[in-house]
């Protein structure tokens, strides 16, 4: 009897320490900011790039992880709706808990600055020195302000 009670124990503990780790990792993460990502972020999304279409390009044409939405005829930014649409797919790509590892920042970073072996858009970003890169890379909270 006794062990069976002292296995409960243990089991309980750890239920409790785990629960606490997740929430101590939780309450240390950053919040992303939605204006900061529609006043920043999202215009480098529709930034031409010497050599590159723009992000906007193929990632409102695709169903992806990483989807734009489509322009309103005439429009050449996103309405308050769409960018709410825009800021939770983009969201999606942030991993709160190692922001310098997001797939949002590693995918169109060239391989010798850390990025991805492919990127079928082609390498967005030669360095981390890259100032929108390094946007990103504020927004995502994997650089101090």
């Amino acid at each position: 009897m006794s062990v069976r009670v002292s296995v409960a124990a243990a089991l309980v503990a750890a239920a409790a320490w785990n629960s606490a780790s997740v929430g101590q990792v939780a309450s240390q993460t950053k919040a992303l900011d939605f204006d900061v990502f529609k006043s920043k972020v999202e215009p480098i999304f529709l930034e031409k790039r010497e050599g590159h279409v723009r992000c906007y390009v193929c990632h409102s044409e695709n169903n992806n992880a990483f989807h734009l939405e489509q322009l309103s005829p005439g429009a050449t930014f996103w309405n308050e709706e769409q960018s709410r649409k825009n800021f939770a797919s983009v969201s999606g790509l942030v991993m709160s808990n190692d922001p310098a590892a997001s797939r949002l920042l590693i995918h169109p970073l060239a391989p010798e600055a850390g990025g991805d072996l492919f990127h079928s858009g082609g390498r967005q970003f030669e360095s981390q020195n890259d100032p929108d890169w390094k946007i990103l890379a504020q927004w995502a909270g994997a650089l101090k302000n």
